[in-house]
């Protein structure tokens, strides 16, 4: 999935960040709420995780505007330990679930992870594509023998072009969901991992098509 972070102390986003990465998360890391505001009302990530107290603009403010322009994405809200106030706040303006600073990571993950249930409580939680299934909350591909042994990158890959329903992908979007907006890393990138799933996903009916230019698109062989 892809999940957007906005917090301004640099060592907690960071932490945030490496943890989400290594369980094959896509992230978009900001750490000014103007910019976080203006960047939330154009992006497609699944999950918001914001902090209240934000330059510029503060995570209330930003909460309330997105659910004003009816943006009802999972918000997880970081809170200070001692405010209480800024915990009803949050609830009532809209948020889903809330942490205290500081925190440990093992439960930041299982709130992340039961968003992400939210996120995946829909018609297309369990789909099929060729020979293979896909499980978007436990982020397995199977294939008619069992689970195929794929990376966490190239499930998000394999997400990505599966929610595009054989709609071409741009290689920069499929960048962003690897890695999330703005990272340091080439387009080139993306072609290996392209390479590499396709790969794993010939010998079960389903096919991974570049369209120069565009981008690429993914179906079942027929």
């Amino acid at each position: 999935m892809r999940i957007v972070v906005v917090e301004d102390n640099i060592s907690v986003a960071k932490g945030v960040r490496y943890y989400l990465q290594d369980a094959g998360h896509a992230v978009d890391l900001l750490h000014n709420g103007a910019e976080a505001a203006a960047f939330l009302r154009n992006d497609d990530a699944d999950i918001v995780v914001l902090d209240i107290n934000l330059p510029h603009t503060d995570g209330l403010t930003i909460l309330r505007g997105m659910r004003a322009r009816e943006d009802m994405r999972p918000v997880l809200l970081l809170t200070a330990q001692s405010e209480t106030d800024d915990k009803i706040k949050g609830l009532d303006a809209g948020a889903d679930d809330y942490l205290s600073k500081p925190f440990e990571m093992e439960e930041f993950g299982a709130r992340i992870r039961a968003l992400s249930r939210r996120v995946t409580d829909q018609p297309k939680q369990v789909a099929k594509i060729g020979e293979v299934q896909f499980d978007r909350t436990a982020r397995t591909i199977e294939g008619p023998n069992g689970p195929l042994d794929i990376p966490r990158r190239e499930i998000a890959l394999f997400e990505r072009l599966w929610l595009a329903d054989g709609r071409v992908v741009s290689k920069q979007l499929l960048l962003d969901s690897l890695y999330g907006t703005g990272a340091d890393v080439d387009e080139p990138v993306v072609e290996v991992y392209v390479s590499r799933l396709r790969k794993r996903l010939q010998p079960h009916g389903v096919q991974i098509i570049v369209k120069r230019g565009l981008g690429y698109m993914m179906q079942a062989v027929t």
